[in-house]
């Protein structure tokens, strides 16, 4: 009596258990079963497209040579699996480069996209409405960035900046900028699945799905974006769990000409705590740099800021904000919507006086530039220490977070490298990074710290 088909793959996956570890056909091969067998073409049913994935690149001899022993020469293989679990409608059909096709030639089959056939509104986004071009102020320190990002949104199928790595300093606009190109690509392409996630909120989900055993169903998500952008990219550093799935999901995205857009605080040759494929994947595109703004560009945000509040700012005013708040973007806007509401609360006009006023309450300006000697020493007062102290091996709760504190604010204040903090301290620069993240992770939920290291910025910036 004639072999069904799956009692032949039955035989096929005895053959291929037989050749390899338990514990590898436990995870790769247990889960599988056959859909059908006819006319030389094998379908198998597999858990997700991450298996198609591991079994094309780590398993395709002993599949080839399993499937030659039981089924003949000829035979094309092709996987399925469903992009939503559960749903047998989003069934996607991939054709193998194994077993008889010259390896490397596999085909992908064009199923219909079932999130694409559905309404635009059931996708969210993620993108801020008011992240758009048109409130996008251009100046010299964006202009090449911006006129990627423009080209980007124009025509979302060349991929000719893939990915596109935006970095500069914090409050510079890069939020904005990459939210204009998704906004941009899908007022373009309507039905495209465009994403905005932050890398913290990307670690925080596949940490659940990790919990939960719900990878698979991640992985679809993720691969199933035709525009992926992830901010602030740098906050995957030292996380190797989440930068090997975020390296397979930017494989997948590339090799199928989807787009990727990246942000971070630094360019990828300077990043820490990155594996070295990712970075090179990171450089695979273009990289290009947003600088602090210019006076002109800070001149155009405020009167556009005025504008949208229905508000118009006297021309020294402008000059006098413009010259006087100089590091962000984020800065200059906060300073105008304070004025603004200043003018509004006590129903006065709005002058170089009260601009001096809200400048001096709103951005605090430093008057001197703060480096690590006084941090240190800010720290040790502050919590009635020697400063010596700090710079010891002590293990003592009390001078091992003044540590930590020094570490936190070097970074943030003297903005110093986690490398040259490392060495005045005698420590490494993962130990910097880690205290840093410990501080953050800690002041939401301990107020006593949260006080201390707000009096303590207070201290320096007088």
């Amino acid at each position: 009596m004639d072999k069904n088909h799956q009692q032949l793959w039955d035989e096929c996956r005895q053959f291929i258990k037989d050749n390899i570890s338990p514990k590898q056909y436990d995870v790769w091969f247990r889960d599988i079963t056959s859909i059908s067998f006819e006319n030389k073409d094998l379908k198998l049913m597999v858990p997700s497209s991450f298996f198609v994935e591991q079994l094309e690149e780590r398993f395709l001899d002993v599949l080839r040579a399993a499937i030659r022993k039981v089924y003949g020469d000829g035979v094309r293989l092709y996987y399925n699996y469903n992009q939503v679990q559960g749903e047998p409608s989003t069934t996607v059909n991939v054709r193998s480069a194994s077993p008889s096709a010259v390896i490397g030639q596999g085909v992908k089959a064009q199923p219909a996209n079932p999130f694409k056939q559905q309404p635009a509104a059931d996708f969210d986004s993620q993108l801020n409405p008011r992240y758009t071009f048109q409130n996008y102020c251009a100046g010299r320190s964006n202009e090449i960035a911006r006129s990627i990002g423009q080209s980007i949104a124009d025509n979302p199928s060349l991929k000719t900046f893939n990915p596109l790595f935006v970095f500069g300093p914090t409050g510079v606009g890069k939020t904005h900028l990459i939210q204009a190109v998704g906004i941009g690509v899908k007022e373009k392409t309507p039905s495209a699945r465009v994403l905005y996630v932050t890398a913290r909120l990307f670690e925080s989900q596949f940490t659940a799905a990790q919990r939960k055993g719900d990878i698979n169903n991640f992985f679809h998500f993720y691969q199933s974006i035709d525009t992926l952008i992830i901010d602030d990219i740098q906050d995957i550093n030292n996380k190797p769990a989440t930068q090997n799935t975020f390296f397979h999901i930017f494989n997948h995205l590339h090799q199928n000409n989807k787009q990727i857009i990246l942000s971070s605080d630094c360019a990828p040759a300077e990043m820490e705590g990155f594996e070295g494929r990712l970075l090179s994947r990171f450089k695979w595109g273009i990289s290009t740099k947003l600088d602090k703004p210019d006076a002109e560009l800070r001149r155009q945000v405020l009167i556009q800021k005025a504008e949208q509040d229905g508000l118009s700012l006297p021309a020294d005013v402008i000059d006098f904000i413009a010259e006087n708040v100089t590091d962000s973007i984020r800065e200059i806007e906060g300073v105008a919507a304070s004025l603004i509401a200043h003018a509004t609360v006590l129903n006065c006009d709005i002058t170089v006086d009260l601009a001096r006023r809200v400048i001096a309450n709103a951005v605090k300006i430093r008057s001197r530039q703060i480096n690590f000697d006084m941090v240190a020493e800010a720290v040790g007062e502050y919590y009635g220490l020697d400063v010596d102290l700090i710079f010891t091996k002590s293990r003592k709760r009390e001078i091992s977070d003044a540590r930590q504190v020094v570490m936190y604010l070097s970074k943030k204040l003297a903005k110093m490298p986690t490398t040259t903090i490392g060495v005045r301290l005698g420590r490494t620069h993962a130990t910097v990074i880690y205290a840093c993240r410990n501080i953050e992770e800690r002041m939401p939920l301990e107020r006593k710290l949260y006080d201390d290291i707000h009096a303590i910025e207070k201290a320096l910036s007088k």
